[in-house]
């Protein structure tokens, strides 16, 4: 019997290529007896299987496990839709990096088949809360599973910040932006601005300055049980943007302070038994390889 009889199914938008991929997986599941809720994109994919397209309220609600098919940013897409029920997510992998999404199309009946079977780990990784204060009023708040990136808005210039850990003063810098991230957002943006890989287990953020003007700023690694602060200095002309991983913006006024902690929910994600991280690491990042002599 199936550890998830109830499965939803959310794929890539504006992505022809994995239609092959999600009939696949609808037939493997259907093939298993399971009861399954198809987001607008799957549905589209379904088509000949008439099977009616669910919102994702009803996905989370009905749903005991969701399996995405894309990449990263579409886990992310889901991830924010479901964090509140904390339903576990499975990725696909059809993206090109891939560091949440565990499964490629190839391997979708072996690996799955042992996942319905509770041949599984079960990782849960920390969320972040950002809220945005204006004028002493909480008026935006998100969660955050990568990372929060502060930066200007419409053009390229710096911008001045000042941060916090705990109420303490930690600097003021005038940089690109700044970024503030979990340790599944460790191998992402702040990978990029030079920030350390956090092993999804630790407990902790990563601050990661964008191009500081101060060259001797350097990220800092706190306590995921920390309250960041950061305020875009009165002396910006300009509006900057907070960032919640890549996908919601929110305007950032000079006097604005975000206000980052640690969510009360987790990402549940389902991953097979076999699962190695540093595997992934040097799989992804391609370390451990020898150079090609054949381009010579």
């Amino acid at each position: 019997m199936s550890q998830f009889p109830k499965i939803g199914i959310i794929s890539k938008p504006d992505d022809p290529a994995i239609a092959a991929t999600v009939q696949s997986l609808y037939k493997y599941l259907v093939g298993q007896s399971l009861e399954i809720w198809a987001d607008k994109v799957s549905a589209s994919f379904l088509a000949s299987e008439q099977i009616n397209e669910s919102s994702l309220d009803e996905i989370a609600s009905n749903s005991e496990l969701v399996i995405v098919v894309g990449g990263d940013g579409t886990i992310l897409h889901a991830a924010h839709s479901l964090i509140q029920k904390e339903i576990p997510l499975l990725g696909i992998n059809l993206g090109r990096l891939g560091f949440l999404a565990e499964i490629s199309p190839s391997e979708i009946e072996k690996q799955l088949g042992q996942i319905l079977s509770g041949e599984y780990e079960e990782a849960q990784r920390i969320v972040l809360q950002a809220s945005l204060i204006r004028d002493g009023k909480t008026i935006g708040s998100c969660c955050a599973i990568n990372d929060v990136v502060v930066h200007a808005k419409q053009m390229v210039r710096m911008i001045e910040i000042e941060s916090r850990v705990n109420k303490q003063y930690v600097n003021t810098l005038r940089a690109d932006g700044y970024i503030v991230a979990t340790p599944t957002g460790s191998t992402a943006y702040a990978l990029s601005g030079g920030g350390p890989i956090l092993h999804p287990n630790i407990d902790a953020i990563v601050l990661v300055p964008i191009c500081p003007h101060t060259l001797s700023n350097r990220p800092i690694v706190v306590d995921a049980h920390s309250r960041v602060e950061i305020l875009l200095s009165e002396e910006n002309r300009h509006t900057a943007l907070a960032s919640i991983d890549g996908q919601i913006d929110m305007d950032f006024m000079p006097g604005d302070t975000i206000v980052i902690e640690k969510c009360k929910h987790v990402l549940r994600l389902i991953q097979p038994k076999n699962y190695d991280y540093f595997d992934v690491l040097r799989v992804k990042l391609r370390w451990s390889t020898s150079p090609d002599n054949n381009n010579k």
